[in-house]
């Protein structure tokens, strides 16, 4: 019975490989073995034994006449199962209409068998076309004898240095075995007489895999796939490209063994009529993998793929079936989303160097966007902190204060500890650049490894993996081996004394170049200095900006938040200039900052009414008439701050010239003054201040330095009994140092003493053991501790439940602080003072003192005694306006109502 099938294959010159169609739910088409009856042809050889003569030859006469076409068969004789349980037969084949046995003898690349008894017509005209074929030295009767070629079965010993000699060569091949859709075995015609076999997988696509062995089950899809490979290449001549290695697999630590090579090469495998994967792809039974985007996005074969699988998308086929179809692409290539997640704004922040804050231009809003599909180098890791600085660094110089168009491509959802983030596409500039492919492409950052099912990843993610493979190739940033050592750098506002070491240098320089760091409040800031290598506190002089809360406890004075928010967008991570004047006592310099080499960042706050004048620190300052003119347009304007300004003629401290017993009248005297102690009082509070003028201070110090070396060799005086008034050396208990003391009290039963620090002002009751005589050398300088109170107001008393509080909070506020003090009274020796903090106050408004702010915490009242405060009818309105303010609040002693008498 004559039949018919397909040539799958032919396995030598007188050997080919029947199938018939495939079955039911992508089962495998049946197969058969069909050796040609009476005539033989050479084996082809394997990897455990050599081709015999001329075998090749012969098999790709019979693959070119009959693999992929149909075949009329008869079966003379039916032979056993094969070892992969197919049928074998014996018989003849018409292909084309020519039988294939005489096509092969006629051509020389059979023989006829010998020893049949009984021979046929049929044997007769065989044997005669054999005898033509010798006469003719066709075939195997070439006078000249077979070819010698050398087939290498098994994979190269060496596959590296085997792709560094054929990467990105077209090789002519022939496919030998398809195992999946995306694997093959194919024999690389590398020359006439050297053939190489490799496993290779198809570059760009996974197919399922098919189903290994009956009775085993494979993935969806898999037989389909490998049926789909398998009747368009097996034993088809085809280009193969070889493009990588697969990476190797992790090395146990314990391993003792080399680990293997690789089984197969990744590269492009191109049929006459194109590239397989594509195919593969728009047919529904196989995935694109993107991160093989690097090797083939430069081939442009990425571009393809992605358009394929949009088809497959669309029509939901095959592994797609369950996919949502792709947005259509617009003119630029970009997929298309809605506006409400396209928007331009601008750049105020790097964060990291795949995180940035952009203010949106519309809505004045700021958004956190992280970079979509990359992956910066991370700071916490030693090896790659250096380059996590440069991307961040990089972002920096290319972004900030730049308008950018931002794509919102996906929005990331809260996993753990990371909060949901827009993840977006930025571009910048008029060529349309993709900020994230720059930062890939210099090897700040990677390609992020999406699964394949996610299809939240940035429409640029082929160019992505193009760009990080060129940055490997190059060995650029991340991708280089060599090493960078941690940069340090100093921090120049560490101490005072380290800041005053730098002053003069800085001061010399005039404008040094430096970097925004961070921003604190409105008017300070940490700044980096480049080409010195430091990093430093800067507080704008001549200016008071008001404070934020630093924590939810506190309450931000008004305007701060917006002060804050102004400095942080206008200011942050910017390159400005700085000119330094002086230093606070706690390492900040003060001085003045410039942006975009024009902008004064403290006129630029005081003219938005986010700051305020300090008339005390302006004075000197060249710029300060400009400083006031734009605060009386603020004013004006009614801006911020002045909000609820009314004009009004500027207040002078007044003089009370009445007698209060032994106090006097006095002149307002403006002072610089450290508050160096703080203790309670029948006034609520009393407090010693240093005088900073006439070199005191720094007299001071030189005596405490000579003063400390003397009482390390200094012995104690055996029966040492001071008495009241006596100036002595005394121990401090909390920090163990000898300090100048005046004995206020003396016991000698139980030999100990009150006495008084004078050059801080504070109180204790010491051992005579811990006491000595002064040295008379250490006399000659003056007390530097004077006794003062503060003016007009009296702190809660420590009767009250209050009084705690309120003691502590004149600590935070003063106490160790370089602070400006107005003499409104001298009572004798005692000085009532109002205290005003230089870098937050301003001398012209009389409620800008820590005095009325106390009142305004609800912490202290006005003082009903105050002889003078009626002669100061300004501070006594600001004083009431407090008091209201704290009763409105319920603040401090007003917290359950009003305690006031009425």
């Amino acid at each position: 019975m004559s039949m018919s099938a397909i040539v799958k294959s032919v396995a030598s010159g007188d050997t080919l490989v029947l199938r018939g169609p495939p079955g039911p739910n992508g089962q495998p088409p049946k197969e058969r073995i069909l050796h040609l009856a009476d005539i033989t042809a050479p084996r082809i050889g394997s990897a455990t034994r050599e081709d015999e003569p001329w075998a090749y030859e012969s098999r790709e006469f019979l693959r070119a006449l009959a693999v992929g076409k149909q075949i009329h068969f008869h079966v003379t004789h039916a032979l056993g199962p094969s070892n992969d349980g197919g049928q074998r037969d014996i018989g003849t084949g018409i292909v084309g209409g020519a039988d294939v046995a005489s096509e092969i003898l006629k051509n020389g690349w059979g023989k006829v068998k010998e020893g049949k008894r009984d021979e046929t017509e049929e044997d007769t005209k065989r044997k005669a076309l054999e005898a033509t074929a010798k006469e003719e030295g066709k075939g195997l009767w070439n006078p000249e004898g077979p070819k010698e070629r050398i087939v290498n079965y098994a994979m190269p010993i060496d596959p590296y240095a085997f792709l560094t000699e054929w990467k990105g060569k077209p090789i002519d091949s022939l496919v030998e075995q398809v195992r999946d859709g995306d694997h093959l075995r194919i024999r690389l015609l590398l020359a006439d007489d050297q053939h190489q076999f490799i496993n290779i997988s198809i570059a760009g696509i996974r197919c399922p895999r098919s189903t290994p062995k009956e009775g085993e089950s494979g993935e969806e899809y898999g037989n389909e796939a490998r049926f789909f490979s398998e009747s368009r290449l097996l034993q088809r001549h085809v280009k193969t490209t070889l493009l990588s290695l697969p990476a190797p697999a992790a090395t146990p630590l314990n391993a003792t063994a080399a680990p293997a090579p690789p089984s197969y090469f990744i590269g492009v495998v191109v049929h006459p009529v194109g590239n397989i994967a594509e195919f593969l792809v728009q047919a529904g039974l196989a995935h694109v993998v993107g991160w093989h985007a690097g090797m083939l996005s430069s081939l442009g074969i990425m571009e393809r793929l992605r358009a394929a699988e949009a088809t497959a998308k669309q029509q939901r086929i095959g592994v797609y079936k369950s996919a949502a179809p792709i947005a259509s692409s617009t003119a630029t290539g970009q997929s298309a989303r809605s506006d409400a997640r396209i928007f331009e704004g601008q750049v105020i922040r790097i964060w990291t160097g795949d995180q940035i804050s952009v203010v949106e231009k519309a809505t004045n809003k700021e958004r956190r966007i992280q970079l979509s599909s990359v992956r910066a180098a991370r700071a916490n890791d030693p090896k790659q902190a250096h380059w996590a600085n440069e991307a961040r660094e990089f972002l920096r110089k290319k972004l900030i204060g730049k308008q950018v168009r931002v794509h919102v491509d996906y929005i990331r959802p809260p996993e753990g500890e990371y909060e949901e983030r827009e993840c977006a596409t930025l571009r910048v500039g008029g060529g349309n650049a993709n900020v994230a492919e720059q930062l890939i492409e210099k090897g700040l950052a990677t390609a992020m490894r999406h699964r394949r099912d996610d299809e939240n990843r940035s429409p640029d993610y082929d160019k992505f993996m193009a760009a990080e493979q060129a940055a490997v190739a190059a060995a650029r940033g991340l991708h280089s081996a060599k090493e960078v050592p941690p940069t340090r750098i100093g921090n120049a506002s560490e101490t005072h004394a380290k800041a005053v070491q730098f002053l003069s240098s800085f001061k010399r320089s005039g404008r040094i170049p430096a970097v925004v760091e961070y921003v604190a409040a409105g008017s300070r800031f940490k700044l980096v200095l480049p080409k010195e290598n430091q990093t430093l506190t800067l507080v704008l002089g001549g200016i008071r900006a008001p404070r934020t809360a630093r924590n939810p406890s506190e309450a931000s004075e008004p305007s701060g938040p917006e002060a804050l928010d102004f400095a942080n967008r206008r200011f942050m991570q910017r390159d400005v200039e700085v000119e330094f004047d002086n230093v606070d006592k706690s390492g900040g310099f003060i001085g003045t900052m410039w942006v975009n080499k024009t902008e004064n960042a403290g006129l630029s706050l005081v003219r938005e009414g986010l700051a305020s004048v300090h008339a005390y620190s302006a004075e000197g300052l060249s710029y300060a008439q400009q400083l006031i003119d734009a605060e009386a347009e603020a004013k004006k304007e009614k801006k911020h701050l002045w909000s609820n300004h009314v004009d009004e003629a500027p207040v002078q401290p007044e003089v009370n010239g009445d007698s209060n017993g032994d106090a006097t009248p006095h002149t307002p005297e403006y002072l610089d003054v450290m508050v160096s102690d703080i203790r309670s009082s029948p006034t609520g509070a009393a407090f010693s201040i240093q005088i900073l003028k006439d070199g005191g201070i720094a007299a001071l110090e030189k005596l405490m330095s000579e003063f400390a070396i003397h009482n390390r060799t200094a012995s104690s005086a055996p029966g040492f009994a001071p008495k009241k008034g006596d100036l002595v050396s005394a121990k401090f208990s909390a920090d163990g140092q000898w300090y100048r003391a005046k004995v206020a009290r003396s016991s000698p039963v139980k030999k100990e003493a009150e006495i008084t620090f004078i050059d801080y002002g504070n109180q204790e009751t010491v051992a005579f053991s811990q006491m000595r005589p002064l040295d008379g050398k250490f006399k000659t300088l003056p007390a530097q501790a004077t006794d003062a109170r503060l003016s007009f107001v009296k702190l809660v008393g420590s009767e009250s439940e209050y009084g705690e509080e309120a003691l502590q909070r004149f600590h935070s506020l003063c106490e160790g602080r370089k602070l400006i003090a107005i003499t409104d009274y001298r009572e004798g020796p005692l000085l009532h003072l109002r205290l005003i903090d230089p870098t937050s106050a301003s001398l012209t408004d009389p409620s800008a003192c820590i005095n009325v702010d106390l009142v305004r915490e609800g912490l202290a009242q006005a003082d009903k005694s105050c002889r003078y405060l009626s002669s100061n009818p300004t501070i006594g309105k600001a004083i009431a306006a407090a008091a209201d303010e704290a009763r409105r609040e319920r603040l401090g002693i007003y917290e359950y109502g009003d305690v006031s008498e009425d």
